[in-house]
């Protein structure tokens, strides 16, 4: 494994323990060049993913990428990150496991908002608004005004 702060190929394994609910290895590693330290993880992929995006482009799934974009969704939520570790490596699993290499964006959006609604309601929104693209706070209001089971009026 590559060094990230000098570029050094030759480095150690110090540690190695199961993470993510037993579905990844990470190992601690040091570099003997520079005295570095840092954290792998590996995990078993099934299948490589293609994205399908809505313009028709064609690109590589990034598991990192979803990462990023769920966690962003869940700042400052009160969820605990292994809670959030484990969703994201069940949503993977669900992808590689629908048995197509090519998965249409789209698809990949609603697994992560079914998953995310399970969890926290506020990310749940924060996601819908970058992938349903919301453009003014009345596209808010529509989409929570959804979530919200109709109130029944006393007559």
């Amino acid at each position: 494994m590559r060094c990230p702060f000098c570029g050094n190929v030759d480095t150690q394994v110090k540690d190695s323990r199961p993470a993510e609910d037993h579905v990844a290895i990470r190992r601690r590693r040091f570099c003997p060049a520079c005295g570095g330290r840092f954290t792998t993880y590996e995990r078993v992929q099934l299948r490589d993913l293609v994205v399908i995006k809505s313009s028709g482009k064609r690109e590589d799934f990034d598991r990192d990428k979803l990462e990023r974009s769920i966690r962003i969704s869940m700042q400052k939520r009160p969820v605990d990150p292994e809670r959030i570790d484990q969703m994201i490596s069940g949503i993977v699993r669900r992808l590689e496991s629908m048995g197509e290499t090519d998965i249409k964006s789209t698809a990949i959006g609603e697994i992560v908002m079914e998953a995310l609604a399970r969890i926290d309601t506020v990310a749940y929104v924060r996601f819908a608004s970058v992938y349903k693209n919301f453009q003014a706070a009345d596209d808010f209001e529509d989409f929570v005004h959804e979530l919200r089971p109709p109130v029944g009026k006393d007559d």
